[in-house]
């Protein structure tokens, strides 16, 4: 009998320095964001320390006698858990990191690794992986020599027998393989977005324009109100950036003009801008859209910040244009009946035509459903088909692409009254002048 393997715990530590330009309310909001990203990526944070300075510590981040206190805790003085990392809530210098894990005894990721390595775990395409390896490389290639001063004197030098030039070191070295590898996987890219702008295209001759995007702040509940609108089983998780690459699937039930829902990466505050370009391809399902739906937690205190940063980050890759409906999510974690309808009369008073829904509530998920619907609707024309005995074929075709109001016959055929786009009507009239 097999016995169930239980991972080991991994611990780790959160620090944080206060500037005087952040407030308490911002400051916590991004310390609970790191603590939900280091429990993506796998460790259970067992204590936060927090410094209030003028300015970060030019040689290692945090001022000295925070760095002791740190030292002790991880020296396990007090018979604590092993800690295995610190993590720290800004981007820091390589030296600073450096020097830090020399100091306080443990490896030692800023907020833009511990990001990167996240999605260097979740990714699954061959475009995300392309394009997360870049950003990563992007990242390691400046912090190459601080780790050869780690390494010791055996990292820093290797002979010219066997390399490039005598005496090349082996950060050099190092740095010469990532240029080569960056360039050997934009190539990649380019092939691969042309590749998808093909298929894009050939999707979109097939089944029309009708384009929906799920945007907003990662963990604000876009996979499963992905799933509820499409009655798809793409991931749900309750960790940030369960999604990484692009999921499209067709709204359901199925309407007219036939509508495809895509969920895209979710923003997060200070998203490194390498990211940012990275994953150009998953956002750009964004800027293809006709119609975008900016998920927003409704029951996050820090909400208005959640929708700076999206509507940041859309402007920034040109998707600011694209019509946009506001949808506050999670309004069933508010707390009570009372406390929902406060909260809901709240934001519908400052977002007149946002929707505040629970994505989970079959009643608001088919509502809308009905406002997505609407939206594409808006632009149909109504019209008349007669389709003679002799051309029944293009019968399914009429009900699949038209809505059907009413339908008759005669001796002669069918008539059929119908609402549709005027593409349409011209590809099915053209059909009938060949018959």
């Amino acid at each position: 009998m097999q016995k169930e393997v239980i991972a080991k715990p991994r611990y780790a530590i959160v620090a944080a320095v206060q500037l005087p330009s952040v407030n308490d309310l911002e400051f916590e909001a991004s310390l609970t964001e790191l603590r939900e990203l280091a429990k993506t990526l796998g460790y259970e944070v067992v204590r936060t320390f927090v410094q209030k300075r003028a300015g970060f510590d030019m040689r290692a981040y945090l001022g000295t006698g925070k760095r002791q206190e740190i030292h002790d805790f991880v020296s396990n003085e007090s018979g604590a858990v092993e800690i295995e990392a610190l993590l720290v809530d800004h981007e820091i210098s390589p030296s600073q990191a450096r020097n830090l894990e020399l100091e306080v005894g443990c490896e030692v990721m800023d907020r833009t690794m511990v990001i990167l390595e996240i999605f260097h775990r979740n990714a699954r395409s061959r475009a995300a992986r392309a394009q997360v390896e870049i950003a990563r490389l992007g990242y390691m290639a400046p912090r190459l020599r601080e780790a050869a001063k780690l390494a010791g004197p055996q990292g820093r030098q290797r002979s010219g027998e066997g390399g490039r030039g005598a005496g090349e070191s082996q950060t050099e070295l190092d740095r010469r393989k990532i240029r080569d590898r960056i360039a050997e996987l934009q190539l990649e890219i380019i092939a691969m977005d042309a590749e998808r702008k093909t298929q894009r295209a050939r999707r979109q001759e097939r089944k029309g324009h009708a384009a929906v995007a799920l945007v907003g702040y990662t963990n604000a509940g876009k996979s499963t109100l992905m799933r509820a609108l499409t009655g798809s089983e793409v991931l749900v998780a309750n960790k940030l950036f369960a999604t990484l690459d692009t999921t499209v699937r067709a709204l359901y039930p199925e309407s007219v003009p036939r509508i495809l829902v895509s969920d895209t990466v979710g923003f997060i505050k200070n998203l490194p801008h390498g990211l940012v370009a990275s994953f150009k391809s998953t956002l750009d399902e964004a800027l293809d859209a006709s119609l975008l739906l900016h998920v927003i937690d409704a029951s996050d205190p820090g909400f208005e910040r959640q929708l700076e940063v999206t509507d940041e980050v859309l402007e920034e890759i040109g998707a600011n244009v694209v019509p946009r409906i506001r949808i506050f999510n999670k309004i069933d974690h508010v707390g009570d009946n009372e406390a929902q309808a406060e909260r809901e009369a709240a934001l519908r008073a400052k977002y007149p035509d946002c929707v505040v829904m629970s994505a989970r509530r079959p009643d608001d998920v088919a509502k809308l459903h009905q406002k997505i619907v609407e939206f594409f609707q808006q632009d149909l024309v109504e019209t008349e088909l007669f389709l003679p005995w002799s051309a029944q074929q293009l019968r399914g075709d009429i009900y699949a692409n038209c809505q059907v109001l009413e339908e008759r016959s005669d001796n002669d055929g069918a008539f059929f009254r119908v609402r549709s786009e005027p593409e349409v009507f011209d590809r099915i009239r053209e059909q009938l002048d060949l018959k």
